[in-house]
């Protein structure tokens, strides 16, 4: 078995569900994808922001009655990303591909990291948006995962559904 980790950073599209599956379309063995999806932990956040803008002082001892709101809204969150990988999970079935996924709360790379060693996996492959300063400052998912794994990584731009004009004012 042939097992690529697809670390994604939004649910996996058809256009781009079909480009993953291409790429290994001539493998001499059967390939198992692995979807993961990062989840944000909202407690951390809403406690690192307090922290990144000096006020915990006066906002800390208040976070402790947000605590049932914090635990609802990450029942929000993890539910979303629970959904994104199941559809991106049934998208790759849908093509005839073995598949399987989960969401972490930890760091996307050490995630990744984690679900690489304990998969076995071959072949990483990271979907996203565009991220031109983290790309350019080598700070993005794809040079942290190749700097932290021994096996191919692989980095492809989600695909853009909207026509190439898109948001540009017409012509006059």
């Amino acid at each position: 078995m042939y097992d690529v980790v697809l670390l994604v950073e939004q649910e996996l599209s058809e256009p781009d569900a079909k480009r993953v599956v291409e790429l290994h379309q001539d493998m001499p063995e059967p390939v198992r994808y692995h979807v993961l999806v990062p989840c944000h932990n909202a407690e951390a956040g809403v406690e690192a922001s307090i922290s990144a803008l000096g006020t915990a002082d006066l906002y800390g001892p208040g976070l402790a009655g947000q605590r049932e709101d914090l635990a609802e809204a990450q029942k929000a969150i993890d539910s979303e990303a629970k959904g994104c990988t199941g559809r991106s999970v049934q998208r790759l079935r849908d093509l005839g591909q073995s598949a399987e996924g989960g969401i972490s709360h930890d760091r996307p790379i050490d995630a990744l990291v984690a679900t690489v060693q304990h998969v076995h996996g071959r072949e990483v492959i990271i979907l996203t948006r565009p991220h031109i300063v983290a790309e350019f400052f080598h700070l993005d998912w794809t040079n942290s995962a190749r700097r932290h794994l021994g096996v191919p990584v692989l980095h492809l731009l989600e695909y853009d559904a909207r026509p190439a004009n898109a948001g540009a004012e017409p012509r006059k």
